[in-house]
C-alpha cells in the first residue's frame, strides 16, 4: 500500500543538514522495511499532477535508481529485488507509470518513460509484461489523445527499444512499433515535439527493423520519412534524422545504393550550410560508410578480390565531390580548439573523415588533396595554413609508400620550418603531422624511412626546441619524438643513429614533464610516456650507461610524490597519475625490467638508495593480475641482478622474493609442455628462476650464505624437475647447471646433507659433459668441481 511521502521527499532536499538527514533516514527505513510499498509510493507521487514538482522529480530519480545501476553487481541485486516483488504491487506500479505518460508536466512524463523502459529491460526478456507494447501503441492510435501523451509514448517506445534486444519482440510487435514511430515522423504530424520524439525513437528501433529493411516497399517508406525529417525546419529534428542515417549506414549498408544520391545531396547541403550539430552528423554519415567499407576490405580474398558481403564502393564513387566537401570543413576551425581536450567541431570531424577516406581508397585520394595543400600552405591567413597542414597529415595512412614518399620528402623541410610559425594552431597541427609521418613512414627495420643520417640532426633540433612551446604544442611534439624513437626499435645498425641524442632527448622530456604551465594539458603524462618509449626502443648495448643516469632522477621524483600535499580528491588523483607516469619509466615491459637489471649491475652498490622503490614496484608487478605474464620472467632475472649488485643488503627482501620464486617454480611443474606457446613460456620462466637464484646465491656467498639454507631443498627439487624434462631448451639446461654450481659454491659443506638423495645431479652433469656445446661443458665441469670441493671440506 502506498504511503504519503511528499514531505519526506521535500525535506530530503532541504538546505538544513539536520532536516535533510532525518528525511533521508526515514525514506531509507521505509525502503528497507517495505520495498514494494516504497516503490509504489514513489510511483504514485510521480503520477500525481497536484504534487510539487520538486517531490515528483526526486521520486522519479529514486525510482529509477531502485531499478538500475552502472555497477554490474549492484544492478543485478536491484533486478533480483524487483523480480521478488509480488505481482500485485508490480502491476500497480506499472499502471501508475503508464498513467504518468499523460501528465501535463513534461518532466514527470519524461521520467516515467525512462522508468517504464527500465522495468521493460527486466521483464520483457523474461516474457513478462506482454501487454506493454499494446498499451503504448493504444496511446498513439486512439483518437483525441493529446500530443503530449503521444510525445511521451514515443519517448517510452524509444527507451524500451534501447534497453531490450531485438530478439525480445515478435515481428508483429516490431511492425506495430515501427508503424507508430514512422507515422509520428511524418510531415503531416502537426506537433513538432511528437515528430522529434518519433525521430529519436526510430534511432533506437532501427536494430529491430532488419526484416522491414529487407522489404523494399517498407524500406523505401522508412528512408523517405527519414530523409524528409532531415529537411525539417527545426534543427533538433534534422540532427536526429541525420543520426538515424548514420545508424542506417552501419546497420543496413548493403541496401543503401538506391538512396545514396539523395543522401549525398542532404549531407552536402548540411555540411556546407546547416547548424554545426547537424553538419557534424552529416560528416559522421560518411565516416560510418568508410568504417563499413574498410571492414569489407578486410574480408576480401586478396587473390580474387571476392568478398562474401557486397561492397558498393560508395566512397570511391563519391570521391570527386566528397573530398572537396571535407576539405572545406577544415577551414572552419575554432579559435580555442587546441586548448580544450573535450572540443569536437566540424574541422576536426572533417579531418577524421578524410583520414578514413584515405585508408579506404588509398592512392586515389592524393591528387584530390594535394592541390588544396599547395594552394593554402603559404597563405597569410592562419586558417588556410592550418587546414593545409591538417589535410596533408590526414592522408598519410592508406596511400602507398611509393605515392607518399616523394611528397613527404619534399614537404619535410617545410613542416620543420612551420614549427616556428607565428600561429600556435599551425604549430600544433604541424607537430601532429610530423608525428604521423614518423609513425607511418619511419621504419628502418622494414627498409624505408624518411629520416636519414643527413636530416636527423635538424629534425631533433627542431623538436627539442619546439618542446619548449605552449603546452598543447609541446604535447604533440612529445608524440613526434615517441614515434621517431619507436621507429628505431629492432632497426639493427640504424638504431645507433639515435644514441648520441638520447641524453638531450631525456633532459628535454624531463624538463617538459616538470613544467608548471602544463597542468591543464596532457603534457606531463605525454612526456613520461615518450621517455619510457625512448628507453624501451633505444640500443641498450650503447645506452645502458646513459639510462643508468636517468634512474636516480626518476627515483628522486618518485620519492618527492610521497611528500605532495593532498588537500582534495583532485590532488590525490594528480599524485596517482604522476606516480603511475614515473613508474611507467621504470617498468612497463620486460625490456625495461631488463634495463633495471643492467643498471643494477653497472652501478653495483650505488643502486642501494633506490632499491626499496624498485623492489616495491617489481614485487607489486608480480602480484598484478593485469601484468602480462611475459614480463614476469624478466623480473625474476632482475632480482638476481639486484642481489648481485647489493650483496648482503638483499637480506631485507628475501622473505618477499623467495616465496614468489617458489610459487613460480611450482607453476612450472604444472605447465602443459605439449603446447608450443606454453613450452616457450615455460622455458623462459624456468631459466629466469634459475638466474634469479644464481644472483641471490652469489650475492650472499661471502657473508650471509646461511640465509639460503631454508630454501635450498625446494630449489634442488625444482632443478630435479627441470632435469627430468628431456624436451627442455638448452638455455634452461645451462641455467639449471649453473645454479647447481652456485648452490655448492655458496653453501659449501652444508650441501652434503642436501645432495644425499640427489641422484639426478650426476645424471644431469654427465649429460652436459657429453654435450657438443663447449660453454655448457665448461659450466658443467665448473659445477662438478664446486660439488667436489664442497664434499671434500672437513674430510
Amino acid at each position: 500500500m502506498a504511503m504519503e511521502i511528499t514531505q519526506y521527499l521535500l525535506s530530503a532536499q532541504s538546505p538544513d543538514a539536520n532536516v535533510r538527514t532525518g528525511a533521508e533516514n526515514t525514506l531509507g527505513q521505509f525502503r528497507d522495511q517495505n520495498l514494494p510499498g516504497f516503490l509504489l509510493s514513489l510511483s504514485v507521487e510521480l503520477s500525481n499532477d497536484s504534487k510539487p514538482t520538486e517531490s515528483r522529480r526526486l521520486a522519479g530519480i529514486v525510482l529509477k535508481n531502485s531499478l538500475d545501476a552502472k555497477e554490474a553487481a549492484t544492478k543485478d541485486h536491484l533486478v533480483q529485488q524487483w523480480i521478488a516483488i509480488d505481482n500485485t504491487f508490480k502491476s500497480q506500479i506499472k499502471s501508475s507509470l503508464l498513467n504518468t505518460l499523460g501528465s501535463s508536466v513534461q518532466e514527470a512524463s519524461h521520467t516515467a518513460a525512462q522508468v517504464i523502459a527500465k522495468i521493460a529491460s527486466i521483464e520483457i526478456p523474461r516474457k513478462e509484461w506482454p501487454e506493454l507494447v499494446g498499451s503504448l501503441l493504444a496511446n498513439m492510435t486512439q483518437p483525441d489523445k493529446p500530443a503530449s501523451l503521444k510525445q511521451a509514448t514515443l519517448e517510452s517506445l524509444g527507451y524500451v527499444c534501447e534497453e531490450i534486444s531485438h530478439e525480445d519482440l515478435v515481428q508483429d510487435e516490431v511492425n506495430s512499433v515501427l508503424t507508430a514511430v514512422v507515422q509520428g515522423m511524418n510531415v503531416s504530424e502537426q506537433s513538432l515535439e511528437v515528430r522529434l520524439a518519433a525521430t529519436r525513437a526510430l534511432l533506437n528501433a532501427l536494430d529491430f527493423a532488419r526484416t522491414n529493411f529487407e522489404n523494399e516497399m517498407e524500406r523505401n517508406y522508412i528512408m523517405k520519412v527519414t530523409c524528409d525529417a532531415a529537411l525539417a525546419k527545426e534543427t533538433e529534428i534534422r540532427q536526429a534524422a541525420f543520426e538515424c542515417l548514420v545508424s542506417i549506414a552501419s546497420t543496413y549498408y548493403e541496401v543503401l545504393e538506391p538512396y545514396m544520391q539523395k543522401i549525398f545531396e542532404l549531407t552536402s547541403n548540411a555540411v556546407r550550410g546547416d547548424e554545426e550539430a547537424v553538419a557534424l552528423q552529416a560528416v559522421e554519415f560518411w565516416s560510418s560508410i568508410c568504417d563499413e567499407e574498410l571492414e569489407l576490405q578486410d574480408y576480401e580474398v586478396p587473390e580474387s578480390g571476392d568478398s562474401s558481403a557486397p561492397h558498393s564502393c560508395f566512397i570511391e564513387k563519391a570521391l570527386p565531390t566528397l573530398v572537396p566537401m571535407l576539405l572545406d570543413t577544415l577551414l572552419k576551425q575554432d579559435e580555442d580548439q587546441d586548448q580544450d581536450d573535450g572540443i569536437w567541431n566540424l574541422a576536426m570531424a572533417g579531418g577524421t573523415c578524410l583520414c578514413l577516406v584515405a585508408r579506404t581508397v588509398g592512392d586515389a585520394v592524393v591528387p584530390l588533396v594535394m592541390p588544396f595543400v599547395e594552394t593554402n600552405i603559404s597563405k597569410t591567413d592562419w586558417r588556410s595554413r592550418e587546414a593545409a597542414t591538417y589535410a596533408f597529415g590526414s592522408i598519410l595512412e592508406g596511400p602507398s609508400i611509393e605515392k607518399l614518399s616523394p611528397m613527404v620528402n619534399a614537404g619535410l623541410d617545410f613542416l620543420l620550418n612551420a614549427m616556428k610559425d607565428e600561429n600556435s594552431h599551425v604549430k600544433d597541427t604541424t607537430a601532429w603531422t610530423l608525428s604521423r609521418i614518423f609513425e607511418l613512414l619511419h621504419s628502418p627495420a622494414s627498409g624505408f624511412s624518411v629520416i636519414t643520417p643527413a636530416n636527423l640532426q635538424k629534425i631533433l633540433g627542431v623538436l627539442l626546441e619546439s618542446i619548449k612551446d605552449a603546452p598543447h604544442v609541446a604535447e604533440k611534439v612529445c608524440g613526434a619524438i615517441y614515434f621517431l624513437a619507436q621507429g628505431y626499435e629492432d632497426a639493427g645498425p640504424s638504431s645507433s643513429l639515435l644514441t648520441n641524442y638520447i641524453p638531450d632527448i631525456m633532459t628535454s622530456l624531463i624538463t617538459a614533464a616538470d613544467r608548471t604551465d602544463g597542468s591543464d594539458s596532457k603534457l606531463r603524462s605525454s612526456a613520461y610516456e615518450t621517455l619510457n618509449e625512448v628507453v624501451r626502443s633505444s640500443n641498450l648495448v650503447e645506452t645502458a650507461q646513459i639510462i643508468a643516469k636517468l634512474l636516480p632522477v626518476v627515483m628522486s621524483k618518485l620519492e618527492q610524490t610521497l611528500n605532495l600535499q593532498i588537500l582534495s580528491s583532485d590532488d590525490r588523483e594528480k599524485q596517482g597519475d604522476l606516480q603511475a607516469s614515473l613508474c611507467g619509466v621504470l617498468q612497463v615491459c620486460a625490456i625495461s625490467v631488463g634495463v633495471v637489471g643492467d643498471i643494477s649491475r653497472a652501478l653495483d652498490e650505488k643502486i642501494l638508495p633506490y632499491c626499496d622503490g624498485i623492489m616495491t614496484l617489481l614485487l607489486k608487478d608480480l602480484s598484478s593480475a593485469e601484468l602480462h605474464r611475459s614480463v614476469k620472467p624478466a623480473i625474476f632475472s632482475c632480482f638476481g641482478d639486484i642481489a648481485l649488485a647489493i650483496s648482503e643488503h638483499f637480506e631485507k627482501y628475501i622473505s618477499y622474493v623467495l616465496p614468489m620464486m617458489q610459487s613460480a617454480s611450482e607453476v612450472c611443474a604444472q605447465m602443459d609442455y605439449t603446447d608450443e606457446e606454453m613450452m616457450d613460456y615455460g622455458n623462459l620462466l624456468r631459466r629466469s628462476i634459475c638466474e634469479g637464484y644464481s644472483g641471490i646465491l652469489q650475492g650472499f656467498k661471502n657473508s650471509k650464505a646461511e640465509l639460503m639454507l631454508p630454501y635450498a631443498t625446494h630449489l634442488l627439487q625444482f632443478i630435479d624437475l627441470v632435469a627430468k624434462d628431456k624436451q627442455r631448451d638448452e638455455s634452461v639446461t645451462k641455467a639449471a647447471v649453473a645454479v647447481l654450481g652456485d648452490v655448492a659454491d655458496a653453501l659449501g659443506s652444508n650441501i652434503k646433507v642436501l645432495f644425499k638423495d640427489c641422484s639426478f645431479c650426476a645424471e644431469l652433469l654427465s649429460e652436459c659433459l657429453q654435450s657438443d656445446d663447449e660453454q655448457l661443458k665448461e659450466t658443467a665441469a665448473w659445477t662438478q668441481g664446486m660439488i667436489g670441493r664442497a664434499f671434500s671440506v672437513n674430510g
